[in-house]
């Protein structure tokens, strides 16, 4: 039997935090708006090529031919608090959430 994981608040409420799940590249724009919003570096943004393959993008951006688009990615799932921060400010709803079941 799994149990969703709950936070009992000050109040006596019970609260279910949900965490980053998955995220539609397909959706993503690259603008970086959950990756500046999120406190635990939980993101990555990286170019994506022709054939799918993810490529690293530098600061100087020196790069663009190498890359059709930039996406976001989950980089580190496991460093989640569970805030949905990039989910609320991200312009195209890429973000899925989920409790944890422990």
């Amino acid at each position: 039997m799994s149990n969703t994981f709950n936070i009992t608040m000050p109040s006596g409420a019970t609260w279910t935090p949900t965490f980053v799940a998955s995220l539609d590249e397909e959706k993503c724009i690259g603008c970086g708006r959950c990756f500046k919003v999120c406190p635990r570096g939980v993101l990555e943004l990286v170019g994506l090529n022709a054939d799918g393959e993810y490529v690293r993008v530098d600061d100087d951006d020196d790069d663009d031919d190498e890359y059709d688009k930039k996406v976001m990615t989950i980089a580190h799932q496991e460093l989640c608090i569970g805030c949905t921060a990039c989910a609320k400010i991200c312009p195209k709803k890429c973000y899925t959430h989920a409790p944890a079941v422990i």
